[in-house]
């Protein structure tokens, strides 16, 4: 039977950083499912799903708190389980770019949140313009809409908070 993993880690950039993770587990008999890598700054963070067979899962914990201490890592280890079956949603892109200002991502969570919908990923940028050297803010969001939502009547709500807070958006749906 298969075990899950949600592992976590960060450390400072260096070349290897990722061959050193994926190597401790696989060597110790685990396998990468998903994972999510970038910078933060001058730190590296990686979040990691990994399956392995009971007998392994444990080896797999053990070599990555090894490698926290010799590779100058901080990860986190949480066993996990697949996930559930959930209601009829459809996956909906949303894409946002404004000038930076305060609360951008409090207040998009705290819309979703409200209307029952799942985020289910969320990656933010902040950078300068091109032309003038703006602070701007960019935010790519995935979320699953319930099939019991009105989908013209969120739209329109969401683009009616778009308005008030001065974020050009668009949401569209996943093709997969």
């Amino acid at each position: 039977m298969e075990k899950l993993l949600a592992v976590t880690a960060i450390g400072s950039d260096r070349t290897g950083l990722v061959k050193d993770l994926s190597h401790a587990i696989s060597s110790s008999g685990g396998s990468i499912l998903q994972s999510r890598m970038t910078m933060l700054g001058q730190e590296f963070a990686m979040l990691v799903l990994v399956s392995a067979n009971w007998h392994a899962i444990k080896k797999v914990e053990e070599t990555l708190q090894e490698l926290q201490k010799t590779a100058d890592l901080t990860i986190t280890i949480r066993a996990t389980n697949p996930r559930e079956k959930q209601a009829p949603a459809a996956p909906y892109s949303i894409d946002i770019v404004s000038i930076d200002q305060e609360g951008i991502v409090s207040t998009l969570a705290a819309f979703f949140a409200g209307q029952n919908i799942e985020i289910v990923d969320l990656n933010t940028r902040q950078y300068n313009a091109a032309h003038t050297g703006a602070a701007m803010f960019s935010v790519g969001m995935a979320v699953n809409i319930p099939a019991t939502i009105h989908l013209a009547a969120l739209r329109e709500e969401f683009h009616e908070l778009c308005e008030k807070h001065n974020l050009d958006a668009i949401i569209e749906p996943i093709q997969r």
